[in-house]
């Protein structure tokens, strides 16, 4: 079984890109993605209604990370690191099978400059390399046509397609899995 471990926190560097760890000093910027329609369109979780709440999510990123369970990383230009642009990271990590989910949201005003695509890359690098992970996955609403996309040009493949797997505000969501191995 894998054994997990983020301290001290990996930053990590793109040719544009700096993703480093989300701290207080970004609460605002998560509030304000977290309660983005455009953003949370495909995203079954609940809106941030405040800034404790957008808090209370940063200090629930550090706690992961502490325990080794999951890890974020605020998605920044590298000669702007203050303002990040959104976040990714690798989510309900399954140590015993060598598997993480992966998972990512770009304020609109950046989509369509590769930012997701450049940061994805990296992040998949470092789940193969340093976290020893065999396989990541990510899970998409079927009209996330956007992340599919983002998805296949960074060599993932569709696993499967759950009909009505999930139940959300009231409604029955169907959820695409698609996974890249390491090779």
């Amino acid at each position: 079984m894998l054994e997990i471990n983020f301290l001290p926190f990996p930053n990590l560097e793109t040719e544009r890109l700096l993703l480093r760890q989300v701290n207080s000093n970004d609460a605002e910027a998560i509030l304000s993605l977290r309660s983005n329609d455009e953003v949370m369109k495909y995203i079954p979780r609940p809106y941030l209604k405040n800034i404790i709440e957008a808090k209370d999510l940063i200090a629930m990123f550090d706690d992961k990370i502490e325990n080794g369970i999951g890890i974020n990383w605020g998605i920044a230009f590298v000669n702007q690191p203050e303002k990040i642009l959104g976040i990714i990271g690798h989510y309900r990590i399954k140590p015993e099978h060598y598997r993480a989910e992966v998972g990512y949201m770009l304020f609109p005003e950046y989509k369509g400059r590769g930012i997701v695509s450049e940061a994805l890359k990296k992040v998949v690098e470092y789940g193969f390399k340093e976290m020893k992970l065999h396989s990541i996955e990510a899970i998409l609403d079927p009209g996330n046509i956007g992340s599919e996309k983002v998805l296949l040009k960074n060599g993932f493949i569709k696993e499967a397609h759950l009909i009505e797997n999930e139940y959300y505000e009231g409604h029955f969501l169907d959820t695409m899995i698609y996974s890249i191995l390491n090779k």
